[in-house]
Parts: C-alpha cells; structure tokens; sequence
C-alpha cells in the first residue's frame, strides 16, 4: 500500500532539505519510544525534526493500517457514507486521508492534534486535500469543548501513550460524540489487543454493535500468548529506507482496530485471523467464526468453490 499521490507530494516536499544524518537520529528516538510506550507527559512528536521523521518512517505505516481498518468497516457497512469525520489525537492528519480514499464523498472533518510540531505539519498538509480540515489543539485524555457529534469518529495509535485510567473515560467521550461509527486502531502487539479488548467490553455494554473485526460479540476466544493482530505491507520510498537503514523496499505494520456502530452491519460467517498456510491442494486458515469460537480448518479440492474461495482469501479478510 503507498500514500495518496497529493499526501505523497506534500510529504516529499515536507521532507526536502532535511539532512539525512539527522532524520535518521530522530526516526531511532521515535521508533524506541513507540516501542517502549513511554509516557512521560512528553509528546513523541514533540519538535519539528520529530515530526519529519515522522512522516518519513511512520506516516506511511499508520495511513496503511488505518485504512485497511477503514476497507473493512465499509465491507461491513456498504451503506455508510459519512459525511463528517472527528479525528482525536489526529497528528499529521493520517486518518483524514485514509478517510478520504476510503469515502470520496466526505464532506468536511475536525482535526484534534495537542502537538503544535506535527499539528503545523497537518496543517500544511491538509491544504491540498480536496475538502476542508478544521484543526484543533487539544489533550484527547481531557473532555472537549464545543465539539459536535460526527458520523465517523476515529483514534489511531493514541491509547498506547495514555496511562489506563484515562482509556474508558476517553472511550465513553468518543462514544457519546459518535453519531454513526466508531473505528479505533491500536498497534498489533499483545499490549495493543488487549486494549483493543477493553474498548470492546466498554462498547458492547454501551450497546454498539460491532462492524469488524470480531464476526461476534462474544467473549474473545484467543487466549495469551495468542493474540488477535493483523498485518499490511508498506511501500518504502527511497528515503524511508536511508532513515531507517533498510535495505528492502517494504516493511510489513502490524495492527489490531475496532469498528463499532449504532447500526447493525453485515456480519461475516468468519475472519481469517492469521497468515492463510497454503500447500499442494490445501489451504489452512485461521478462522474467528461468528459463533464465538476459533479455529483452524483445512480447505481441500474436493470442496471445489470453497476450497477455491479459501486459496484467494488474505490475512484479515472476512470468508
């Protein structure tokens, strides 16, 4: 998956003039404090150099994993079309893109970023996107004023940098501001689907119904050390490959979201929720099924269509 040609452009100009050694430095300090989730009441992005090795290393990683998020809502929910979008904790305006691939039709957002660094960054970006922003300064672990109810209403990569105790309080906010659907993305590491899984139990109780992942709302089946994640491979550009000292031309981000509505959606019999293992007239996926339970199961020829429909299935797509 690669940018959008128009954010494609402005980050490449973003990113001109910077020096090489530099942005390298600052892409190593970012990847290890997303590694680390460290919380220390600083922002990640916390300066203009920051905000440049974002673009250059993150951006195109988070805008693939948010927008397959979004493909899989929309497969869920044919019907939706929304047509405003309330991004919190929206930095460069990652979501606000994906948003816009995924729906042409959008009409209109509001951006809340409480980094001014990586917030001037969207700022500039935004300018040449065809429908218009509205930028905010704002700490998402804290209420916000005067924001209105928006059909689609997003949080990507946020609740790893706040401590516990903010999350469902932060959750029932965006619930209460969402007018249609809900979609929040996480990294996909054990400690990102577990917070993936409480915003889970807070939405079912709250009434939502889910979209996608989960085929069902019953009790996860996975248990530790397994865990429910998916993955999306990232074209690199030239320079994302010397900031990170990379030799290949991809890298492969791992994620875990919810998509949860007010409105029912078209629920799928099953997710493939691992990499499809595929030999000589076999196919073996992975299935979270919509009975609430996982498995694996083994598609032969001697199914025909469906042994057929199994060898073309991906890692993360509904069966």
């Amino acid at each position: 998956m690669e940018l959008p040609p128009l954010l494609r452009q402005g980050v490449d100009a973003a990113l001109a003039g910077a020096r090489l050694p530099d942005l390298s430095r600052a892409a190593g300090t970012l990847s290890e404090r997303y590694r680390a989730e460290v919380r220390d009441g600083r922002f990640h992005l916390s300066d203009d150099l920051a905000a440049r090795a974002y673009l250059a290393t993150r951006l195109p990683a988070t805008f693939a994993a948010v927008r397959s998020a979004m493909a899989a809502l929309a497969e869920a929910r044919p019907d939706f079309a929304p047509a405003d979008l309330l991004d919190l904790g929206a930095g460069p305006g990652t979501a606000f893109w994906a948003a816009m691939d995924c729906w042409p039709d959008l009409g209109r957002a509001v951006l809340v970023e409480g980094s001014p660094a990586i917030r001037a960054w969207g700022e500039r970006l935004a300018r040449e996107a065809p429908i218009p922003a509205a930028w905010r300064d704002g700490n998402v672990a804290k209420p916000l004023e005067d924001v209105a109810p928006h059909d689609l209403v997003t949080l990507a990569y946020v609740l790893d940098e706040l401590a516990e105790a903010e999350r469902g309080p932060l959750v029932d906010r965006l619930w209460h501001l969402t007018r249609d659907t809900l979609l929040v993305v996480e990294p996909g590491t054990p400690a990102g689907w577990e917070r993936i899984l409480a915003v889970r139990d807070r939405l079912i109780a709250a009434g939502a119904f889910l979209l996608a992942p989960c085929p069902h709302a019953a009790t996860c089946p996975l248990v530790a050390p397994d865990w429910c994640h998916f993955s999306r491979r990232v074209a690199r550009s030239r320079l994302h490959r010397q900031a990170k000292g990379a030799e290949v031309p991809w890298e492969d981000e791992k994620f875990i979201y919810l998509a949860a509505s007010r409105f029912p959606g078209q629920g799928p019999a099953a997710r493939v929720i691992a990499p499809p293992r595929l030999a000589s007239g076999q196919a073996r996926l992975k299935l979270c099924r919509a009975d609430g339970r996982a498995e694996e199961r083994l598609f032969t020829k001697r199914e025909g269509a469906e042994f057929k429909k199994a060898r073309r299935v991906d890692w993360g797509d509904a069966l």
